[in-house]
């Protein structure tokens, strides 16, 4: 038997646990920052495999040291485990505990399989070359918890040579792993958008800066970024995902608010796309009367896989 087939027979003998700890998961789901029951369980895990565990990086974040017996690289792998503020639907004997929040993202998915590989890689121990270093990650979703990680000191001590992660994805067949090289994840940003205009009577729009109008005339321009300023050979996507305004049929508003998100992979297209979002909005806004208020908030980066580690 190979090294391959054994660490694959391995593998094969978690089946049942690794069910069992995704299962459990989802079953408790915790929103960003508050995986304390996750957390619990994870370093308890790493601690009785034999794993340096440092806990409370980023508040609830964990972090796994395991140290082969031969030199060589620090590879880190990390794992997110917030869940999501949705009302779960599934009917089954491990659907959510915890009212309004699920695992609706795979992080659950995520946390057992970072629990495997390290149950897996302590079993090879004699035989790893190198430093693994397992991450866990709080506050995924819109929160930035690796940026708060990362600050609070998660690429030092030691400082990894490669970091790798996955992401489930429902749309693949059991057992398919994509890997590419390039932008896999783009950038995204989040903004939000006030129209402000002059309200009044519906029976009297001359009196009025109708915000409803100039919104109206904002969405429709914007879908002009991607198709005129952006590169056919180029990536970006500008989505206008609310339009909230006004009270009653016979009364204009006096403003309109908007709401949506960027995504894109190349730098410089981000700049051009995020510079046009907002003369794009202001300026349409002013000519039909009214003025907007635009803020942009940075989600995250993108994700751009190394060739040269790709094809490893």
């Amino acid at each position: 038997m190979t090294k391959t087939d054994s660490f694959q027979t391995q593998a094969q003998a978690l089946r049942e646990q690794l069910i069992a700890w995704r299962r459990d998961f989802h079953a408790h789901p915790e929103l960003g920052f508050q995986e304390h029951r996750s957390a619990g369980i994870i370093a308890g895990r790493l601690r009785e495999l034999g794993y340096q565990v440092q806990t409370g990086v980023a508040n609830t974040g964990v972090v796994g040291l395991l140290e082969g017996k031969q030199p060589g690289p620090v590879v880190m792998l990390r794992f997110d485990m917030d869940a999501l503020p949705i009302d779960e639907e599934n009917e089954t004997d491990y659907r959510s505990q915890n009212a309004g929040v699920m695992h609706a993202c795979g992080h659950d998915g995520h946390m057992a399989m970072g629990l495997g590989v390290a149950t897996l890689m302590a079993q090879n121990r004699e035989e790893m070359k190198g430093t693994l270093k397992l991450v866990f990650q709080p506050g995924e979703e819109g929160m930035n918890g690796a940026e708060v990680m990362v600050k609070e000191g998660v690429l030092d001590n030691p400082r990894p040579d490669v970091v790798l992660a996955t992401h489930v994805w429902n749309d693949k067949p059991v057992g398919t792993i994509d890997i590419n090289a390039g932008g896999v994840m783009a950038a995204a940003e989040k903004w939000t958008c006030t129209v402000v205009g002059q309200g009044g009577h519906g029976a009297m729009p001359h009196q009025t800066a109708d915000p409803v109008v100039a919104s109206a005339y904002v969405v429709t321009a914007l879908q002009t970024i991607v198709s005129r300023n952006v590169s056919p050979l180029e990536t970006a996507v500008v989505t206008v995902g609310t339009i909230h305004g006004g009270d009653a049929f016979n009364v204009i508003p006096s403003q309109v608010e908007l709401s949506g998100t960027v995504r894109t992979y190349s730098p410089q297209v981000r700049e051009k796309v995020l510079q046009r979002l907002r003369e794009v909005i202001e300026g349409v806004a002013m000519v039909c009367g009214a003025q907007a208020r635009l803020e942009i908030t940075p989600l995250t980066p993108a994700v751009i896989n190394d060739a040269e580690v790709t094809q490893v």
